[in-house]
């Protein structure tokens, strides 16, 4: 930026975004000043650099507000959990799935997991135990939320994780 450009001639551009041309260091820098503007460096990179004449404390505040006004129409969405046993009863289902949709309309995807004790009380009381429920828990969200992945088969712990719909 301004006498901190050391090329001996630069290639400038216009406060309106006009091309000037190429010319010497010391005359875009004096064209600058007269104009009570500043001559900032775009690209260093060529042979000739480029420059532009601007309002350099305008352009900073500019894109300041430009990445505040970002960060604030950003939306981050969180992960949130919910375990249940494979042989939930059906209203301790429901309170789970009221959660559920509390998690889903607030824009938050959602993990359930299934705690598996024991192995072989489970494989004792039916192999399909798991994905059964989790098909009547996908078949109760129904169009409120997609299923976005699920565990793998060799997992220990069983989940799917569900997104909002959109």
């Amino acid at each position: 930026m301004n006498n901190k450009i050391f090329a001996k001639s630069v290639q400038v551009i216009s406060n309106d975004g006009q091309n000037l041309g190429i010319m010497p260091t010391s005359q875009a820098l004096q064209m600058a000043m007269d104009l009570g503007l500043d001559l900032v460096e775009i690209n260093a990179n060529n042979a000739t650099p480029i420059t532009k004449i601007m309002d350099y404390g305008k352009f900073k505040y500019e894109q300041k507000k430009r990445a505040s006004e970002a960060r604030k129409n950003q939306k981050t969405i969180e992960m949130k959990e919910v375990w249940v046993k494979p042989f939930i009863e059906e209203n301790d289902l429901n309170i789970k799935m009221k959660k559920i949709f509390e998690f889903l309309d607030s824009g938050n995807k959602v993990k359930i997991a299934v705690m598996t004790r024991g192995s072989k009380k489970v494989l004792a009381r039916g192999k399909d135990a798991v994905p059964e429920l989790f098909a009547r828990i996908l078949e109760i969200i129904g169009d409120r939320g997609t299923l976005e992945s699920k565990s793998k088969p060799d997992e220990r712990t069983k989940s799917i994780i569900i997104a909002p719909a959109k």
